[in-house]
């Protein structure tokens, strides 16, 4: 595990040298997090039926992650259907595509328990992205930050669901 870390070290030394952009780790364990990043995600599987993606792996890190002087953006992660690798992988109860009131709940969930933005995730190379709809009711729901991701395959599709969570006024 060591020497990932170094070689994970001089990628992320690699990308700074490369372009002026802060960078930000999207960590899928202990092993993604590097002091020569500028933030890094701090997420939490919400809807994990398994306690090591909820909270067990953020304690396993927390303090390499505080030693290392990043800062910390805490992240509610929930992944909708297809679900994909995460999905699978995480033991995710999916999110019904038809069901954004549930997506909504953990939403408005990762809000109150403090963390700074939420992302709804379809899945790495998810057949079907995350529906217009959810991603309109999800950010009526909440007042902090939204990414989604998963299936979005071209420009345009990025542009719609951009839009979709444009097109309301925040609840509060």
């Amino acid at each position: 595990m060591h020497r990932n870390w170094r070689r994970w070290d001089e990628t992320v030394k690699e990308i700074k040298r490369s372009c002026s952009l802060p960078v930000v780790l999207f960590p899928g364990g202990i092993g993604g997090v590097s002091k020569y990043a500028d933030a890094i995600f701090f997420m939490s599987l919400l809807n994990s039926r398994n306690p090591h993606y909820i909270t067990g792996a953020q304690a396993q890190a927390s303090f390499l992650v505080m030693k290392s002087g990043l800062e910390v953006i805490p992240m509610g992660y929930v992944v909708i259907e297809p679900g994909g690798a995460v999905g699978f992988f995480g033991e995710a109860n999916l999110i019904p595509r038809d069901k954004p009131e549930i997506a909504c709940s953990y939403a408005l969930a990762a809000q109150l328990m403090g963390m700074k933005l939420v992302y709804l995730e379809a899945g790495s190379g998810a057949r079907e992205s995350v529906p217009n709809e959810m991603i309109y009711l999800v950010k009526k729901s909440i007042n902090i930050p939204l990414i989604v991701g998963g299936g979005i395959r071209n420009p345009s599709e990025a542009k719609e669901k951009v839009l979709a969570g444009q097109r309301i006024s925040h609840m509060y």
